[in-house]
């Protein structure tokens, strides 16, 4: 089965409880969860939360619209998707951050038929060599995050020496033992990096609130947005001078602990 993850939880450093400050009076969560759900190739929609009880509202939420949700780690959200793929039975998963409000479906359906691909290919020549891990570094910030397979994912909760996972990509693209592609297909719209799309301040959530007042409803396209955005060039400067900022940030938390006998 081929599913979309939300990775979200209440707390936050910077922009405390974003996921649940309210947007045309819904809260943010919910617009990340509105994108999940437009995906045509995605079979269920797992939010996955810790079990702390300032996490009760996110299921909640998750059960309003629709949508599973499973609850792991507080730290370690690999091992959250883990327990999230075992209990509802997921093969490959796209990862959705809450704080991408407009995580793309079309990115993600484009991710699930490379994956389809390539197991087709391993079966053709009765090889294991599907795809473990796609991801993009080319794209809008925020459109697309990553797609993995639940084996690969399986074999780094085995091999890793830590529960801070938040930074998690490493484990897959700089262990060697993984077979990771760089999303194809992608329209050239998308291939753009002058527009920050992602929850972590407060500029960006007045960037969100301005982009999402325009629309009438939830039914808007990446190429509608990025049309608006492009018709507006000041809201972009709303929060992009905070993107070299955030990912340094990034590199700081950016950790690779392996168990000892990974290592030798």
């Amino acid at each position: 089965m081929k599913g979309i993850l939300i990775t979200v939880r209440s707390a936050s450093t910077r922009l405390n409880n974003k996921c649940y400050k309210l947007i045309k009076g819904r809260p943010t969560i919910e617009y990340v969860i509105e994108q999940a759900k437009k995906s045509k190739l995605g079979e269920v929609v797992v939010l996955c939360t810790t079990e702390l009880p300032e996490d009760d509202l996110l299921c909640e939420i998750a059960t309003r619209n629709g949508i599973e949700y499973h609850r792991g780690s507080v730290s370690d959200k690999l091992e959250r998707w883990n327990g999230a793929c075992h209990e509802y039975g997921i093969d490959f998963f796209v990862t959705a951050d809450g704080d991408d409000l407009f995580c793309d479906p079309e990115m993600m359906d484009l991710a699930f038929t490379q994956y389809d691909a390539s197991v087709l290919m391993s079966t053709q020549y009765g090889s294991d060599d599907s795809i473990d891990f796609i991801k993009s570094d080319d794209v809008v910030c925020g459109s697309f995050t990553y797609g993995i397979k639940h084996a690969a994912l399986k074999k780094v909760c085995e091999i890793k020496d830590t529960d801070d996972t938040e930074m998690m990509w490493v484990y897959f693209t700089e262990t060697g033992l993984f077979n990771v592609h760089y999303l194809q297909d992608i329209p050239n719209h998308i291939l753009r990096k002058d527009i920050r799309m992602t929850l972590d301040y407060q500029e960006d959530f007045d960037f969100f609130k301005n982009v999402i007042d325009f629309f009438d409803d939830t039914s808007y396209t990446m190429r509608e947005i990025l049309a608006y955005l492009d018709s507006n060039p000041s809201v972009k400067e709303i929060n992009y001078f905070l993107e070299t900022q955030w990912k340094q940030n990034q590199v700081n938390k950016t950790q690779l602990k392996l168990k000892e006998e990974v290592n030798e």
